[in-house]
């Protein structure tokens, strides 16, 4: 007696004589490490899969694909600018004129030189 599959389970096994079920076992790993790895408080993975079924006298091919998207590993904060003059500056334009610029302290090594001589 022939084998009558009737579970979408039962067919996901199959496919590719069980590549692909292993297939997303490994994308599932691999999403799961990335999530635990990740130095944000809150992330997300994706697992996307893909099944099409083709029909052509009374046969019907079987097509899986599954795709991960994991987490960025690395997240670098903004850090904000403001246009000052055609470049960049870390002070607001309204705030550039509240602190007057203060002289830079002399270097130690210049102090120790001038005290040699």
């Amino acid at each position: 007696m022939s084998r009558v599959l009737r579970s979408f389970r039962e067919m996901m096994g199959l496919l590719s004589r069980g590549d692909f079920s292993r297939h997303c076992d490994q994308l599932m790993g691999e999403a799961i490490d990335a999530l635990e790895q990740s130095p944000a408080d809150k992330c997300k993975a994706e697992i996307t899969v893909k099944i099409t079924l083709e029909y052509e006298l009374g046969r019907i091919d079987v097509k899986a694909d599954a795709k991960s998207k994991l987490p960025d590993i690395v997240k670098f904060m903004k850090t904000p600018f403001w246009a000052v003059d055609g470049s960049l500056s870390v002070e607001h334009p309204n705030q550039i004129d509240m602190f007057p610029p203060r002289a830079a302290a002399p270097d130690r090594d210049d102090e120790d030189e001038a005290a040699a001589s």
